[in-house]
């Protein structure tokens, strides 16, 4: 196979782009300077929220959220186990105790009653994941979690440019508390690495730009006295999640072209439902109604053992025709480190573990062009057709 190989993912940087980060290198600040706050400033006006706090990647930004929720020792937070695992990893970081519940066997998002199952007394936080693009259902995750008094950080690390179904953008924090996303370069947008939180809360806001930057603050009015224009206190144990401004540059660059890019991944969306609707023994994905999702995974399942090709042998298939896929996830509750130290096993979650039997990410993203499109179409039909 000579053609340029196909991987699932990939950043799409243009020249628009290249000048932004120039223009940054060339400029007075590398770092803690004006293009982070004009990304915070561009993302709220991209959701409507009223604020946002840019970080170094997705992780941090879960991490900072657990912190500001609250989250401590002996505390629970619910999460689904579809998911890449520092959407479960953000709550033992806070020291409490990760719950999975089940999903909805067509959006692959939290089932809300799956969640109600699981709160308890010491529930604090739920960490809906907007799998693929798709929002979970927000509207009733919100809902439950607002009667018991617990706090929603949605996980849109794949989602930004999707919207509810009341029209709303994912980031509003409309049925959260916090909102995160991601800028990984497979993620719609990128800043190379990269991270944000959203909230409409000024408390939530003033406690994450705190623990973003080592638990520092240089602002006279909250600190505990000021000795002169050189002071600052460091009032918690915070971190150094800080964006560099070269990054923020990139992301202001990539967010001009975020409905592009959104545009694209539904045409090609669109292609491969068009295409793969006709296969016995495949399922196209779900959009709930009224729901836009960004796509940023196009996930076709399969079953493997009526094709009679095991889910490895159509990998190395695919691979052979210039096609990379990939698994989106292996549930985190079957990772060692959750069997081991939490009692997971296999059987917990019966939807989850049947979504990753038949589970397979295909090639999606803005640089590819159709014939591109083609090339993965023509190759899932012969190993799938």
């Amino acid at each position: 196979m000579n053609a340029k190989p196909i991987n699932y993912g990939r950043h799409l940087i243009d020249a628009e782009d290249l000048a932004a980060v120039r223009e940054a290198l060339e400029s007075d600040f590398l770092t803690q300077g004006p293009r982070v706050k004009a990304f915070e400033a561009a993302l709220c006006a991209l959701t409507g929220a009223g604020y946002a706090v840019a970080v170094s990647n997705g992780t941090a930004a879960l991490h900072l959220a657990a912190l500001a929720a609250g989250l401590a020792p002996g505390d629970e937070g619910i999460t689904s186990p579809i998911t890449f695992a520092a959407s479960a990893n953000c709550l033992i970081y806070a020291g409490a105790r990760p719950v999975f519940a089940d999903i909805a066997p067509d959006t692959y998002t939290l089932a809300p009653g799956r969640f109600e199952e699981k709160i308890t007394a010491r529930t604090k936080a739920v960490v809906p994941v907007d799998f693929a693009g798709q929002p979970a259902d927000m509207e009733a995750i919100s809902a439950i979690a607002a009667k018991k008094g617990i706090t929603v950080i949605e996980d849109a690390a794949h989602a930004i440019g999707s919207r509810y179904a009341c029209g709303a953008a994912v980031g509003s924090c409309k049925y959260s508390d916090m909102t995160i996303f991601s800028f990984h370069p497979v993620k719609t947008i990128t800043t190379g690495e990269g991270g944000a939180v959203t909230t409409n809360s000024r408390a939530l806001y003033d406690r994450l730009c705190l623990l973003r930057t080592h638990g520092i603050t240089k602002d006279p009015a909250a600190m505990a006295e000021n000795q002169g224009p050189w002071y600052y206190e460091m009032q918690e144990l915070g971190f150094n999640y800080r964006l560099t401004d070269l990054q923020a540059a990139l992301g202001v660059s990539q967010l001009k072209k975020l409905d592009a890019f959104v545009a694209r991944r539904r045409e090609i969306t669109a292609k491969y439902n068009k295409a793969f609707s006709g296969l016995k023994h495949a399922v196209t994905p779900y959009e709930r109604p009224g729901v836009f999702s960004a796509f940023h995974l196009y996930v076709l399942l399969l079953d493997f053992a009526r094709l009679g090709r095991s889910r490895e042998q159509v990998f190395a298939e695919l691979s052979r025709a210039g096609i990379n896929p990939q698994v989106h996830y292996i549930p985190v509750h079957l990772q060692p480190y959750y069997r081991k130290n939490f009692g997971f096993k296999p059987g917990d979650y019966p939807a989850a573990e049947d979504y990753y039997s038949r589970c397979l990410s295909l090639p999606l993203y803005p640089g590819m062009d159709d014939s591109d499109a083609g090339r993965v179409i023509d190759a899932v039909r012969a190993v799938a057709g």
